[in-house]
Parts: structure tokens; C-alpha cells; sequence
């Protein structure tokens, strides 16, 4: 009874201590009146040929990816939102929050909303950078700043666990960005040793407005706290000032400057200076999940981008390409797919590899699916970790990287639609966490991206192949290239008979539907 009693106890004070405060933050919206701004002239003129539609160019280059969105911070007038399921506090993170600074000093209204997943510890410097009158910074499904992380995952695994992943840059409700990418390093090919094979796709025109409109229902919501209601003890002690100085003496170091030096010789960079920026024109639109989505499984807003990209799933009529990192398809997907393709529809997946992934309990929930996929003729391919280092090493201003990983979440449907976000094939994405993402009707750019696929896909992929021996026992092979031979491995490609038996190990667990 004293032992039930003392276990009772805990979890009260667990309880207690892991409450957050009344969110009394007030609500603010996009503007609408920005057709005068610089952003708004230039686009008036861009669309006025286009009705309806909305015009997009492709990111799937980093640097590229953080050129633009340099290039339009610095062109924002009056308004900047920016929502992230994660800011790094690194290189390109710092330099991604001196221009917002600096925009900010300009008199532009910066939004930022930002998952609490990423910033334990981080709250003095977040505090410090809303201390700017015009920069208003949330943090979204926060944690309780009273007590250590560990026990709120303990005691509210399914509250806490489902995040924000959700990925957008909105300038002046005039262009925006959104697609794979959070900010870091790893994105923007500023780490020497890792780096995300990621695409972003940025848009002009009627879309954007949808943009917007999902970014305040995010920013307007409960579960978005202002810095400040969370951390109110911090407010008197922030140093904005000083803070500036040491964002200056950063950025002004060798390694710094030497990353700011490869923007300015990126692809885009000299795209714009040479006035060739080509803009992709079709009807899209937004399909986010609600906020909501994280407060109750049985709501009414629990599966908004699913039963929207639903549709699109089930009308394939000739092919279905799939870009996806994170990608567990459970039994139901499984069945879906394999009764596509027996169906006629051509399915080519490319996920990543054991040895290229860098959630390796996710690659569990997604091998144990292979056999059957590939039983039905879907095409598997596996990012091989290795073939970026050459490619890197060209690239002006950066180095060869030890490890390359897919992160790009991307579907094409028949070569004529395209959807762009944050959305993986897992559960997690399905339904644990909110994501947003564009459906883009373009033949152009489905093409590009379909084309892509066929031009690289052998020579950054394992190619799996089914094979079955005498006794009837199937088994699968990689095709890929070594050191730029053919080469055909028996198990997963670089990786350890170690790794592979942990991998063993914890696809027995049931933990699929938090994958």
C-alpha cells in the first residue's frame, strides 16, 4: 500500500512540475496587402501571363537551397514566416538568424515557429533573438521548462512524441519555400563529413496565400508559446546587443566566410546574375495537416493531408515514383503498392540504405517489407552513402563527405503531378506528426524530376533485385557501383554483420507505428 501510495506521489509531482503555463498569446495574421512591395512589383509582372497558376523553380542543390532563402530575406519588405521542425544552432543556423536580424532592423515583421524538439538547452539565445521588437518567435508542443526531458518522454509518450515537422519559408506572402530541408548544415552542404540529399521547391503566385494561411492557423494555435510566456525569467536578462556582436565576430571567421564565398559561386547565384531564372508554371496547392492533428487522434483534423493526397494514391493510372528517406509502408501500404504494380503501374522506390540512413530503427520497420515489394515488381532502390564525395568535391568551397543520406520527400504520379513537403511514407509522418507539402499540376516538372530519377538513379542507388535458389529460399542482391565499377553484394552494402543482426533484433519490436 506505502509503495502504491509513493509511485502515486511521483507521478503527481511528475505531473505537476511537466504542466506549462496559460498560453496567452495573442493572435496575429499573414499580410495581404503586399502587392507593393519589391517582391510583389516583380511578381506582378512574372504572373501576369499565368491566370490562376503558380509558378515554381526546383532547390536540389544546398547551397542553392540556402542562396534562396538568403536572397529572399534580403528582399523582404514587410514580412517573413518561418516554421521549422528544426533550427541547428551551427553554421548555416547562424547565419539563417543574422538574416532574419538583419531584415528585422529593417522594420520586417519576422514570424518564427519552431518545434521544441530540437532546442533543449537553447532557450537564452532564442530568448535573446525575440528580444528584437519586430522578431516574434513561438516555440510549438513545448516541453515543460520545470523539469528534465527524460521523464515527460516517460510519462507523456504520445503527447510529447508527436511533433511539427512541418517545413516553410513565406516572404512577404509573395513567394515561399517549402519541401525537406530544415536548417542546418547537413542541408546546405556546409558539413564536410555528412550531407542530406534534399529538395525544396520554391513558388510564386496563388499558392503562397495557402502557404500563409497554414502558417497562422500553426502560429495562432494553443500549442504555439511565445518564447517568453515559457521562459518569463529570461525577459530582463536578454542582451540583444551583445548577442549581435558575437553573431558578427562568427560570421566573420575564415571557415565562415569561405562557406559565404561558395553561395556566391553557386548555380543560382549565378543563375540570377545572369537574369535565367525559368519559372515552372501549373496549378497547386497546399495540403497540410491542422494543428490539431497533435491534440487528439480522433479528431476531425487528425488525417487532413492524408485523405487530401489520398486521391492522387489511387488514380495512378502508369507510374508512381516515390522519394521517400523514411519509408515503412506496413502491411496495408505493402498490399497497396505490390496491387499497383501487379496492376500494371510501373512502382520505382528510392529510401536509403542501412549503411546511408540516420534513423537505423526505421530502416528496421522498412527491410522486413522488401521481400514482398519486390515479389510483386516493385523497383527498389537504396541510397548508396558513398557516391556523393566525388560530386562534393567539384562543387567550388566545399569537401568530399564520408556519408551522404537521402532526405528528400517527394512523389511523382503518372509524369504529371508532383507533390514537394515534408511527408515520409511511415506511420510517424502518416500519423504522429503534422507535415505540409505542394501538389504541383506541371508536366515540366514532373518530367524533371522523373527524368532525374531515370538519368541517376543507378548511379547513386542499390538497385535490389529477388532471387530464389534451389530449395525455393529467396534471397536479395544490390547491384551498384564501387569506386565507379559494378559490383553485387549479398547483404546490405557497407555495413557490419553486427549491424545487420541489431537491425534483426529491433524489427522484432513493436514499435512500427512510432517509426
Amino acid at each position: 500500500m506505502k509503495n502504491r501510495m509513493l509511485v502515486i506521489c511521483i507521478l503527481f509531482l511528475i505531473g505537476g512540475c511537466a504542466s506549462l503555463p496559460p498560453n496567452t498569446s495573442k493572435s496575429t495574421f499573414s499580410f495581404q496587402d503586399t502587392e507593393d512591395t519589391r517582391f510583389g512589383k516583380r511578381y506582378v509582372e512574372l504572373k501576369k501571363n499565368h491566370s490562376e497558376k503558380s509558378g515554381f523553380f526546383l532547390l536540389s542543390n544546398g547551397l542553392d537551397a540556402f542562396t534562396a532563402r538568403a536572397l529572399l530575406a534580403q528582399g523582404a519588405d514587410r514580412s517573413i514566416d518561418v516554421q521549422y521542425y528544426m533550427i541547428h544552432n551551427d553554421l548555416t543556423g547562424l547565419l539563417f538568424a543574422d538574416q532574419l536580424l538583419k531584415a528585422a532592423d529593417r522594420g520586417v515583421r519576422i514570424r518564427l515557429l519552431i518545434d521544441d524538439m530540437d532546442l533543449d538547452k537553447r532557450d537564452e539565445g532564442l530568448s535573446t533573438l525575440a528580444a528584437h521588437p519586430n522578431i516574434h518567435l513561438r516555440i510549438f508542443n513545448p516541453f515543460s521548462r520545470h523539469i528534465s526531458r527524460v521523464p515527460q518522454f516517460l510519462f507523456q509518450f504520445g503527447s510529447v512524441t508527436r511533433r511539427m515537422h512541418n517545413k516553410s519559408f513565406t516572404v512577404d506572402n509573395q513567394a515561399t519555400i517549402v519541401g525537406g530541408r530544415n536548417i542546418g548544415d547537413e542541408y546546405f552542404d556546409a558539413d564536410p563529413d555528412f550531407a542530406f540529399a534534399d529538395l525544396d521547391i520554391l513558388a510564386i503566385g496563388p499558392v503562397v496565400k495557402e502557404v500563409s494561411d497554414s502558417f497562422d492557423e500553426y502560429w495562432n494555435s494553443s500549442l504555439a508559446y511565445p518564447i517568453e510566456v515559457l521562459r518569463p525569467d529570461l525577459t530582463e536578462k536578454n542582451d540583444l546587443e551583445k548577442g549581435r556582436k558575437m553573431l558578427t565576430e562568427y560570421i566573420g571567421q575564415d571557415s565562415v566566410s569561405e562557406y559565404l564565398q561558395s553561395l556566391l559561386n553557386s548555380r543560382l547565384a549565378e543563375t540570377i546574375r545572369n537574369d535565367e531564372v525559368v519559372y515552372y508554371w501549373g496549378h497547386a496547392a497546399v495540403m497540410a495537416d491542422n494543428p490539431g492533428k497533435l491534440e487528439s487522434y480522433d479528431s476531425d483534423h487528425a488525417y487532413t493531408l492524408s485523405s487530401k493526397i489520398t486521391p492522387f494514391f489511387e488514380n495512378l493510372d502508369k507510374e508512381f515514383l516515390i522519394f521517400s528517406p523514411y519509408f515503412v509502408p506496413g502491411k496495408e501500404g505493402t498490399k497497396f503498392l505490390a496491387d499497383l504494380s501487379k496492376s500494371g503501374v510501373r512502382v520505382r522506390i528510392l529510401t536509403n540504405s542501412l549503411a546511408s540512413t540516420d534513423v537505423g530503427v526505421v530502416h528496421a520497420g522498412y527491410a522486413k517489407y522488401r521481400t514482398t515489394l519486390l515479389r510483386a515488381g516493385v523497383e527498389l532502390y537504396e541510397m548508396n552513402k558513398t557516391l556523393n564525395r566525388k560530386e562534393r568535391k567539384a562543387k567550388k568551397g566545399t569537401s568530399g563527405s564520408s556519408k551522404a543520406s537521402l532526405h528528400a520527400k517527394s512523389f511523382v504520379f503518372d509524369r504529371e503531378q508532383v507533390f514537394i513537403g515534408s511527408l515520409n511514407l511511415d506511420p510517424r509522418s502518416i500519423v504522429e506528426n503534422t507535415e505540409i507539402g505542394i501538389m504541383v499540376t506541371s508536366k515540366e516538372v514532373a518530367e524533371i524530376l522523373a527524368g532525374k530519377f531515370d538519368m541517376m538513379i543507378e548511379k547513386i542507388a542499390f538497385r535490389l533485385e529477388l532471387h530464389t535458389d534451389e530449395e525455393g529460399i529467396e534471397f536479395i542482391f544490390w547491384h551498384g557501383l564501387e569506386n565507379g565499377e559494378e559490383r553485387v553484394w549479398k547483404a546490405d552494402p557497407h555495413t557490419s554483420f553486427w549491424r545487420r543482426f541489431a537491425l534483426g533484433l529491433v524489427s522484432l519490436l513493436p514499435v512500427e507505428s512510432q517509426l
